[in-house]
């Protein structure tokens, strides 16, 4: 197809496609099968991938410059080629993550489950929830509550809080300036008392909701590491308030924490 020919074919389809839906799914479509032709080739200059995606030159040069803004692209100074940019590495980055603390925390979240009991979770941080990524049900748990895949409000879950607690001051500034609901009578919802628990989380090394999220429900998170520090998640343990009674948390806080530091130690923290 001629370079004028390919120019009459996109306008054509720009003017069937309004604004923001059709149009705006090829452009998509189009940025991603870009991605796609830095993969398989390593490099390629804007007429190899114009000629691929079979679109003009200009059009594949504004895909590979909106991608070269975001960081997902980035060119050669002297040879002109584009190749992926750490921006993939970023994002590839933050998928590894979650399925390497799902896939080496499955066991830890079994084993901690029988030894007490209870329902045991794996949770991390999405987009200002904690997102349960992992469960295991002990022999002990009474309940059919499914936690997997629910996101959960940061303030009113242990998960929540023992992420949250030490996320970096922006990250934690951003969370708590948002509304934070009542679940329950127990729900925090006064910034000033949170920070004082996020405060405690740290001093403690683990957190805890009682009745927060769900009357009738206990639980007790400590924090997950990856090899630079970072907490990535949080393994918690959960049960109803008459078996998870006050004078049992410190023995279920202990048997968690422990259980944190064992993944914390098979992502690479501390080795």
């Amino acid at each position: 197809m001629s370079d004028n020919a390919k120019d009459t074919s996109e306008a054509r389809s720009a003017q069937k496609s309004p604004r923001g839906s059709g149009s705006s799914v090829q452009s998509v479509d189009r940025a991603v099968t870009v991605l796609e032709i830095l993969a398989r080739h390593g490099e390629a200059g804007v007429t190899e991938v114009a000629d691929e995606l079979d679109v003009h030159k200009s059009t594949a040069f504004r895909l590979l410059g909106v991608l070269e803004n975001r960081g997902l692209v980035a060119q050669e100074q002297e040879r002109g080629k584009y190749y992926l940019g750490a921006g993939v590495l970023r994002l590839a980055g933050a998928a590894a993550v979650r399925l390497d603390i799902s896939q080496e925390g499955a066991p830890m979240c079994r084993l901690l489950a029988d030894e007490l009991g209870e329902t045991a979770n794996i949770a991390v941080l999405d987009n200002g929830a904690a997102v349960n990524i992992m469960q295991a049900r002990g022999p002990a748990s009474v309940t059919a509550q499914n936690w997997l895949g629910r996101r959960t409000p940061l303030h009113a879950t242990s998960s929540g809080k023992a992420l949250l607690a030490f996320q970096p001051g922006p990250v934690q500034d951003a969370a708590l300036a948002r509304k934070l609901p009542r679940l329950t009578d127990r729900t925090v919802t006064s910034v000033a008392e949170l920070r004082e628990q996020l405060a405690e989380v740290v001093r403690n090394g683990f957190a805890v909701a009682m009745e927060e999220l769900e009357l009738g429900l206990h639980a007790v998170a400590a924090p997950v590491r990856a090899h630079d520090g970072q907490v990535i998640g949080a393994i918690s343990v959960s049960a109803p308030a008459y078996r998870l009674e006050p004078e049992r948390i410190p023995e279920v806080a202990k048997r968690t924490v422990q259980a944190a530091q064992e993944l914390s130690r098979r992502m690479g923290y501390g080795v």
